[in-house]
């Protein structure tokens, strides 16, 4: 059999050459080393995002805590406005009550005063009418002797008692 160049021999010896030049050229190391990077690159970005996502977990805890902390203080907050708001109302009501009872204590002594007013202008008028009264009938009655018998007994009364 002799060894006959064909086609295929050729083929393969162009394959093989190939092969060799790769090798020969180091493109394997160069493909490894350069996916040894692309791995790194790979891994250092999954860290760097792990990281992040730790830190956001982190700042979204911080923020919750400050949301529920913001929610107590507020309802702290209303809770104490409600408080203040029902003093004022009571103390606004015991205001009231107070000056109702002041009013109508006012109102009672101004009805007091106009019945005293209504009183003495009563015994006054009454006083008056008993006066006239009184005058007239001394004038009907007053003749000159019993005028005369009048002014004696009051002179020797008042020299009885500063006599």
């Amino acid at each position: 059999m002799p060894f006959e160049i064909d086609a295929t021999f050729i083929a393969f010896v162009a394959f093989a050459l190939f092969f060799a030049l790769i090798i020969y050229l180091k493109v394997p190391g160069m493909i490894l080393s350069s996916l040894d990077i692309r791995r790194e690159a790979i891994a250092k970005e999954l860290h760097d995002a792990r990281k992040l996502r730790e830190e956001a977990e982190a700042l979204l805890a911080s923020y919750e805590a400050k949301r529920a902390a913001a929610e107590a203080d507020a309802k702290a907050i209303v809770d104490h406005a409600k408080e203040q708001a029902a003093a004022v109302v009571e103390e606004t009501r015991a205001a009231m009550a107070e000056a109702m009872k002041r009013r109508e204590k006012q109102a009672e002594d101004r009805i007091a005063q106009a019945e005293t007013k209504a009183t003495d202008e009563v015994r006054a008028a009454a006083a008056e009418a008993a006066i006239a009264a009184a005058e007239r009938m001394i004038r009907e009655r007053m003749n000159d002797a019993t005028q005369s018998a009048l002014v004696a007994e009051g002179a020797t009364e008042l020299k009885r008692k500063f006599g």
